[in-house]
């Protein structure tokens, strides 16, 4: 063989090569990439808008039960809980993301969901009330008769 036709067979071959390796490294990188990383031990989302919709509804939920403690009862709107605990005004917007939420508040109670764009099993439908447990749904908005996040 030749120097040129040498050096054409290892262009060919490199060609080959990186073309036909070309559609598993997109599959393996999109692989890893749709890994959902879990962010703490017992972390119980599917996904990083599940994780920040849990997340949202935890610092709700904290506030809430501080505003209470401090007024004798709980905040009636989101923007009532703005500077109780760590809820600050940008939190204020139920535009969560994947995510928009509905809070209905009344001095003695409160009822807080995160409803999800398009629900799936990486983004399930959420649902709190004054007793702090959240409840999860898969296939339909989640209630105080869905199962208890664990």
């Amino acid at each position: 063989m030749t120097k040129s036709g040498t050096r054409i067979f290892i262009v060919i071959l490199t060609l080959l090569l990186s073309t036909s390796m070309l559609p598993l490294a997109s599959l393996v990188t999109a692989q890893t990439s749709s890994t959902y990383q879990p962010k703490f031990a017992g972390d119980p989302a599917r996904s990083d808008s599940e994780a920040a919709a849990l997340a949202y509804m935890r610092v709700v939920i904290r506030a809430q039960h501080r505003f209470q403690k401090q007024y004798d009862h709980y905040a009636t709107s989101l923007a009532e809980l703005v500077h109780s605990g760590s809820f600050t005004k940008r939190m204020v917007d139920p535009n969560r993301g994947d995510y928009t939420v509905s809070f209905k508040g009344k001095k003695d109670s409160f009822v807080l969901s995160m409803t999800p764009q398009h629900q799936d099993a990486q983004h399930r439908s959420f649902y709190a009330e004054d007793d702090g447990k959240i409840h999860t749904d898969e296939d339909k908005p989640a209630d105080a008769n869905s199962p208890v996040v664990k």
